[in-house]
This record gives C-alpha cells, sequence and structure tokens, in this order.
C-alpha cells in the first residue's frame, strides 16, 4: 500500500519535473568550463625562500591568525602595483593541483566537518561531475593571487596562460568561461586589456553575482573596521576582523570594488556621519553629515590616518591609500570601455532578495562622532537596497555588455553558488545533459514543498492510509498568462491498482486528485490528496 502512494507522489513530482534522470557521469561532448572565483576564492601558499618550505595562509583553521599577520601582511609598491609581503623572502602561490581545482573547491581541505565558510566552488564542481563534466578534460579551474590589482600584467598572463592550457587540454574546444564575484572584474579587464586571446579561446562568459559598479556600503565599511568572514563562535579559531582590515587596506583588488562614483545610480550611496560642532557663539549643534562616493574620501583618509600596525617589531602606518586609489581609478576607465566580441556570448546571474548595504551612517543624534580616528571602534548603521548581502541587484546588473540575459536568482552573495535554481541555468546554456525544450532561464521557476501529512489504520481487516502534499510553484515571469489554469482550477485524477501476493482477488489500490490553481502574484499552488486501500497482512 505504501509502495503505491510513494509511486503517485513520484508521478506527480516528475510531472512538475521535481525528479531528473540521471546523466552520464562523463560526456567528451561538452566544452570545456574554466571556473573563476572572487576575493578570498583562492587558497593562498606562502612560499619561504630560505627553506623552500610551502604552507597555507588562507584559509587554514590552526595558527590562522597568526600565521597571516607574518605571512601574508602586505604592502603596496606604486612603481608595479603589486601587494607585496612585508617579509621579501615571502612569496605567495596558488596550487595548482587538480588542474586549477584544488585551489577554488573547498578553501580548507584539512576541515574533518564541512563548514559553508570554506566551501567555494565545491558544489558546483560535485553538480557538473553529474552533468558529464570531467576534471582535466572538460572542467579547469584559475586561481589567484586575489589581493592583487584585476589588471596586474602577471595575473592577466597567468589567466592567458590557462586558457591556452585548457583550450589544448580540451582539443581545441572554445571555453566557458563562468566567473564569481570579483571574478568578473578579472575577466573584464582580461577581455579588455588581451581581447586578442579572449576572443581566440572564449565561446561564452557567465558572470555570477559580479560587482560591476562595485559593492559600496560593504566595501565602505570594509575600509573603516574590515570584514569577518564567519560569525559566532568560529571566529576564535579564524582571522580575526582586525588582521583582515590590515591585509585589505593595502589591497588594490579592494580599492576596485569600490561603489563607482561615475555609474548614475537609481539610489546613490552615501557615507552619512552624525557630528558635533560648535557654531560662532560657541555653542554645540549635532547635525548629520553626508559624503558622495568621492567625498567619502575624505573622511576614509581621516579616519585612518593614525592606523598602524607593529610588524617584526617595527611601527609601519597602514593609513588609507591615495595611490592605490588613483590606480583603482584607472581600473574602473578599463572597465566602463570594455567590449565585448562579436562572436562571445554573456550572461549575467545576480543574486536578489537579501537587504544590502548602500549607505553606511556612522554616529546617531544621540551620539555623534567626535573624532574621525575613532570611527573604526564604531558599529555602523545602514540602508539597505535589494542584493545578495554584498553586492546591490543595480550594480551587478550594469554590466555595460551586450547579454544575451540577464537573470535574478534569490540567494546570499556566496552561497547561490550553491543554488539549484542556479545549476539548472547553467546547466541550460553549458548544453549540458539531454536537452530540455520547454525550459528557458528567463521564465525559470521554483517549486517548494509546502505541506505533507500522512496517516494509516487498520478497519475490518483493510489497511486505509491517506496522504495529503501541497507544492508552491514561484514563478520569475509574473507577466504571462496561466496558460495552464486558464483562470481556474486545474482538477486531474489518478488511479493506480495492484494484485497482492499469488491471488488475484486480492488487490490493492490507490487513488488521487491533483489540484493546481491559477496563479496569483507569481506563485501557483498544487495539492495532492491521495488515499489507498490494501487487505492487511
Amino acid at each position: 500500500m505504501a509502495v503505491l502512494l510513494e509511486e503517485i507522489v513520484k508521478s506527480v513530482e516528475l510531472w512538475l519535473k521535481l525528479i531528473k534522470k540521471p546523466e552520464p557521469y562523463v560526456d567528451p561532448n561538452l566544452d570545456p568550463v574554466l571556473l573563476v572565483p572572487g576575493v578570498a576564492g583562492s587558497i593562498l601558499n606562502a612560499v619561504h625562500e630560505d627553506t623552500g618550505k610551502e604552507e597555507r595562509v588562507w584559509v587554514r583553521i590552526l595558527g590562522a591568525d597568526a600565521k597571516f599577520q607574518t605571512d601574508l601582511w602586505s604592502f603596496y609598491d606604486p612603481s608595479s602595483g603589486e601587494t607585496v609581503c612585508f617579509d621579501p623572502k615571502i612569496k605567495i602561490k596558488v596550487p595548482d593541483e587538480r588542474n586549477g581545482l584544488y585551489a577554488i573547491d573547498t578553501l580548507d581541505p584539512d576541515m574533518i566537518i564541512g563548514c559553508d565558510s570554506v566551501y567555494y566552488f565545491h558544489d558546483m564542481i560535485v553538480e557538473m561531475t553529474k552533468w558529464g563534466f570531467q576534471e582535466g578534460k572538460t572542467l579547469f579551474g584559475f586561481g589567484y593571487d586575489f589581493r592583487q590589482s584585476n589588471r596586474l600584467p602577471e595575473t592577466l598572463d597567468l589567466l592567458a596562460a590557462k586558457l591556452e592550457a585548457v583550450y589544448n587540454a580540451s582539443g581545441g574546444k572554445k571555453i566557458n568561461l563562468i566567473s564569481h564575484s570579483m571574478g568578473g572584474l578579472l575577466v573584464k579587464c582580461f577581455m579588455s586589456l588581451r581581447s586578442d586571446i579572449f576572443e581566440k579561446y572564449v565561446q561564452n562568459w557567465i558572470a555570477i553575482a559580479a560587482p560591476f559598479q562595485g559593492a559600496p556600503g560593504y566595501v565602505t565599511s570594509t575600509f573603516v573596521s574590515g570584514m569577518s568572514f564567519v560569525n559566532g563562535w568560529r571566529e576564535n579559531f579564524f582571522i580575526s576582523k582586525w588582521s583582515m582590515h590590515q591585509l585589505l587596506i593595502e589591497c588594490p583588488s579592494i580599492y576596485e570594488l569600490m561603489g563607482s562614483p561615475d555609474f548614475d545610480w537609481q539610489h546613490i550611496p552615501l557615507l552619512e556621519v552624525w557630528r558635533e560642532k560648535l557654531d560662532a557663539d560657541g555653542n554645540a549643534h549635532k547635525m548629520l553629515e553626508s559624503y558622495s562616493l568621492k567625498g567619502s574620501v575624505e573622511i576614509l583618509t581621516e579616519s585612518l590616518s593614525t592606523n598602524m600596525i607593529l610588524h617584526d617589531g617595527m611601527d609601519i602606518p597602514l593609513p588609507f591609500n591615495l595611490e592605490i586609489l588613483k590606480w583603482a581609478n584607472e581600473t574602473r576607465e578599463i572597465l566602463k570601455n570594455a567590449k565585448l566580441p562579436p562572436h562571445v556570448k554573456f550572461y549575467n546571474i545576480y543574486a536578489t532578495g537579501l537587504e544590502t548595504p548602500h549607505t553606511v551612517c556612522y554616529g546617531d543624534a544621540e551620539n555623534p562622532v567626535a573624532d574621525l580616528q575613532k570611527l573604526r571602534f564604531i558599529e555602523p548603521k545602514y540602508v539597505y537596497v535589494d542584493g545578495d548581502g554584498t553586492v546591490p541587484v543595480e550594480s551587478a546588473m550594469a554590466d555595460g555588455l551586450d547579454a544575451v540575459a540577464r537573470i535574478g536568482v534569490p540567494g546570499e552573495h556566496q552561497r547561490v553558488l550553491r543554488d539549484h535554481r542556479l545549476f539548472r541555468s547553467l546547466k541550460h546554456w553549458l548544453k549540458a545533459g539531454d536537452p530540455d525544450p520547454f525550459y528557458d532561464p528567463l521564465n525559470d521557476y521554483v517549486i517548494l514543498p509546502t505541506a505533507f501529512e500522512v496517516e494509516s489504520h487498520v478497519d475490518k481487516g483493510l489497511q486505509v492510509a491517506a496522504l495529503k502534499e501541497e507544492w508552491e510553484i514561484i514563478s520569475n515571469d509574473q507577466n504571462k498568462p496561466d496558460e495552464l489554469c486558464n483562470g481556474k482550477p486545474l482538477v486531474s485524477s489518478i488511479t493506480l491498482s495492484r494484485v497482492v501476493g499469488d491471488c488475484p482477488s486480492l488487490r490493492a489500490e490507490a487513488c488521487a486528485t491533483v489540484i493546481v490553481h491559477p496563479q496569483k502574484e507569481g506563485k501557483q499552488h498544487v495539492e495532492l490528496n491521495a488515499l489507498s486501500i490494501s487487505v492487511d497482512a
């Protein structure tokens, strides 16, 4: 009896496209994919020239903060545009095992218990291998030193070499680039500065959650007081917010993530500070000062003017770096003028549905800021806009390119890389698995179970079971006509019958009713009610 009910549920779920056929493990006809992560999305190893010893400094748990300070803290060299370690005998290297996938899969491979904060492309790699992609044949990764500028020549050289290697390893097939977050800025810089190589090797570029116009609220607060990659008790075993702050102040990549001051923002990002000032008569007045993206540089400069670290017995000043800001402004011009080659297709997936910091405010009317140099010790308040918690939708959508499609996926900035709706779109665009002629990422939908009830009892020698299950279909296109229901509930029935044992007169039967309600405000409700009866054994 239970088997009959299970078959009914599976039939309905299959009809709703919740269950898919398993894909072949290896498909040699797939075109190659190269995954490009964002900031903090690559394993970094420190190589000591004296001993040749190589050890991971990002990410690690044991001894994380101390190693981070001694081996990864850096300073900016304006003559080269490069950030270099304080210790000249330490070089930072990105491991290239597993054809580059090792460095971007799980950022701390030593962790025994899985942790979302160190999973990067892990789930996507697992999913893509189910579609038939094979590491080293059709699936590759490009990790890089994310401290550096997105237009640093050394990084662009490495990406050029990786593209050529992937092209050759796949038998001369053009490449599908999939970038996440700041990786989208790296790819766009490469497309602008190495356009001939980009056009030679790339056929499609899919950008996920890319901050094309920056992440103004997130980056502004990062400059003032740093950022945390984990929260709660795990902070005690990880890089401290203060240690990360000192690194990022000297990273060109972070300056290149500042909000674009020349972009025509629908919601203008601001830096706001409550101040107390004296008038000509010596009376104190509290007022809210608001600064544009360009004007906020003055506040950032003042707030970090006395910032310094102690490294190897020396006090090293680390103010807001105007030399890096100049470099970043030049990078922004390169990004703004980038052109998509005519034979390359571009797809933009942005994450949405979360409150995302946009305007940052320090102090309030009751507690104004007396000293800007104390700003980094004050917890900011935010004005939020729609986004993924890090990048506003407005920024992620403004790629400035001729996109084949731009689609929004509800989710958080990093966790969206594990979203099954994202996977459906990627699978469709990469032409992986059996084609579905009826699927369109621009008109995608999500099916969520909303209720499940089952009960059974025995009555007069008969076993009776009843089941109720409900789903909600959330459509991306609220304006599309409801072709299935035509404005009225659609009712269908399913009946199953099976012989019990070897006696033809003993049968188990089940019947079910499926009700599909009309779409309303982008949502469509589906109900299943089923009943089965069989002889009690």
